[in-house]
């Protein structure tokens, strides 16, 4: 996962919610059928992709997808 429109792919496929480019970068609460059960779905695909584990609490404070991808490829 190396671009937002790998990581929009990643969520398409095994998230199970069509996102854009547009949605990633939209207040979470503005994307069309995204809801919290989607955030822990997101966080156990991105520990399983990323081989690390990221903090629950920081990916559902996230204001946007594009947070989250920021969170998940950090150094």
């Amino acid at each position: 996962m190396n671009s937002l429109d790998e990581f929009a792919e990643l969520i398409s496929d095994h998230v199970g919610i069509p996102v854009t480019g547009e949605d990633l970068r939209r207040n979470v609460d503005e994307v069309p059928g995204w809801d919290s059960l989607h955030v822990m779905w997101l966080l156990t695909v991105l520990e399983r992709e990323t081989g690390r584990r990221l903090s629950l609490p920081d990916v559902i404070e996230a204001p946007t997808l594009a947070h989250v991808y920021e969170l998940a490829v950090a150094p």
